[in-house]
């Protein structure tokens, strides 16, 4: 099997598609190595494994909503467009959605994905609940009462165990207006930052860093914040664009300020059309918000190397959360995200460089996208790590759910099961 984006041949030597949960259970307890697999929508080995890949698309796809808990119980399979359009029937929501609505909610969780707002949380932070299969097949379940077994579990890198399940808090059904400025003049943008990106519900900076000015801003505002018709001298889009230059708008949720649903309006492209098959490869890395304009402006400084390699640039915000293996633990911050052109020798070239400049500030790399996973002190940028590597070794003490990436960044199982 490969990845979404074909940039990576996974090397299990069995792929399993359990039906329900016990089935499940027993897979995982006979398995000397085991991985669960999403929506593949990763472009590292943090979902890879030498043994079974276990597909969560034939268990039972739950969908239910817990009024008096003001939540929704969702199959770890489960894709966001699914679950928000069931939402939407019952007029809830929940706060935020990522660029596309094709990816699984477990996936998504794990890895610490996100879409954009200061004050927004990451997907992860509407979990109030979590279901998982441990390596021994004993099913728990996990809920906010539980303190830091839980923080620490939620996004858990899939090494704690295979999530089935989760309970995410949910709001009333809410609309939302898009709108796409254009040519952002970097020097204003940088200016006062933090007013840029708190000018709507949610905000998205598109780029390629060559030039003056920023190349696209796309404004999600709540229908009932005012509308924004000139952004530190970026002007109104006069039509529905792509975020990369010369693309047909076709697939990309309804701009123009037409208000619309929340889950019509939050991710950048539509549910009812299937993303490229690949033909892209991504990075992002996530610094505290008060570092956004030095940090910025030090990949612009490197430019003329990142432009030919790139599709385009976005820069996203997010709120501070509690969970332990966050890219937003305890940091408001700012998102710098590449989408690369499919020349993956070419952006491993440079990503060390680009890492270099985004170290000083305390850039944390998105754990399901192309990084270098010896290039980065992990206990300085996740002071719960070591916490983390005790939970780890409690609950997987024969390293089922390891790999070579989870070994690079949590060292060394003390037990191996090879």
């Amino acid at each position: 099997m490969k990845n979404w984006a074909g940039n990576l041949d996974y090397s299990s030597t069995d792929v399993e598609r359990p039906e329900s949960v016990a089935e499940l259970a027993e897979l995982v307890a006979g398995a000397t190595r085991v991985k669960a697999l999403g929506s593949r929508h990763s472009f590292n080995q943090v979902g890879d494994t030498d043994g079974v890949h276990v597909l969560l698309d034939a268990l039972p796809q739950r969908i239910e909503l817990i009024p008096d808990r003001q939540t929704v119980h969702v199959s770890g399979g489960v894709s966001y467009g699914a679950l928000c359009r069931t939402l939407e029937e019952s007029g809830a929501a929940i706060h935020n959605l990522a660029s596309l609505p094709h990816i699984s909610v477990a996936g998504a969780v794990q890895t610490g994905t996100h879409g954009s707002g200061v004050n927004n949380l990451s997907l992860a932070g509407a979990v109030v609940g979590i279901d998982m299969v441990r390596p021994s097949g004993e099913q728990v379940s996990l809920s906010r009462a539980d303190g830091d077994e839980f923080l620490g579990s939620v996004v858990g890198l899939g090494a704690l165990g295979i999530v089935t399940g989760l309970e995410l808090a949910v709001t009333p059904s809410f609309a939302v207006r898009q709108r796409v400025l254009e040519n952002l003049p970097w020097e204003r943008a940088l200016a006062d930052f933090t007013q840029l990106v708190s000018s709507a519900y949610s905000v998205s900076l598109f780029t390629d860093f060559a030039g003056e000015s920023i190349n696209q801003v796309w404004l999600k505002a709540l229908d009932s914040e005012p509308a924004v018709n000139d952004l530190f001298g970026a002007t109104p889009a006069v039509h529905p664009r792509h975020p990369l230059p010369g693309m047909s708008a076709e697939n990309c949720t309804i701009q123009m300020d037409k208000p619309g649903r929340w889950l019509d309006r939050l991710p950048h492209f539509r549910h009812e059309f299937t993303p490229s098959k690949g033909e892209e490869l991504q990075s992002e890395f996530i610094l505290p918000l008060e570092h956004a304009p030095a940090a910025l402006e030090a990949v612009r400084s490197l430019a003329d190397r990142l432009a030919p390699l790139l599709f385009v640039s976005e820069i996203r915000t997010g709120a501070a959360d509690e969970f332990w293996l966050s890219p937003f633990y305890r940091q408001q911050s700012v998102a710098v995200h590449f989408t690369w052109k499919p020349l993956q020798p070419e952006v491993e070239a440079v990503l060390p460089q680009l890492e270099d400049l985004l170290r000083p500030f305390g850039a944390r790399p998105h754990w399901g996208k192309l990084f270098t996973p010896g290039g980065h002190d992990w206990e300085t940028l996740y002071p719960r790590l070591a916490d983390f590597r005790l939970l780890a070794a409690a609950h997987d003490p024969e390293a089922k759910f390891r790999n070579g990436l989870l070994d690079s960044i949590l060292g060394a199982p003390a037990v191996s099961a090879r």
